[in-house]
């Protein structure tokens, strides 16, 4: 009778293999994850750019019909807001990504610290303790 070889040797250079598969699986897994998650983001987005549209259109209404005791300045923020308004409706989500984009690339003192700022409210506002 013929000795048995030994099948540990097989099994240990198969493992690495085996490992690297299953991180690769994994990988794949959580890409297709954070691109479904990417998605319907992307998509929630856009259905609530007509809401935020008419709000904004709203309070630029409510700002104008304010009689003589409105202001210059009320009436230009009114007008902004009646800019982004339309803005909102005409632009997909992945459009206003690729303005945000070149605005930060066109100003990145300004945008850094927008960021900051926005950052540090957002922080405030998330915070457990309030």
């Amino acid at each position: 009778m013929t000795p048995r070889p030994n099948s540990f040797p097989d099994a240990a250079s198969e493992a690495p293999r085996s490992i690297g598969e299953t991180l690769s699986d994994a990988a794949s897994q959580l890409k297709n994850k954070g691109s479904d998650l990417g998605q319907t983001a992307t998509q929630k987005l856009n259905e609530t750019r007509s809401a935020a549209a008419s709000g904004l259109e709203s309070a630029a209404s409510a700002l104008h019909q304010g009689g003589e005791k409105v202001t210059g300045l009320a009436h230009t923020t009114a007008d902004k807001l009646n800019s982004t308004a339309d803005y909102l409706r005409k632009n997909d989500v992945k459009r206003m990504m690729a303005d945000v984009q070149q605005l930060v690339v066109n100003n990145p003192g300004p945008s850094l610290i927008a960021a900051v700022v926005i950052g540090f409210f957002m922080g405030r506002a998330l915070r457990s303790d309030d």
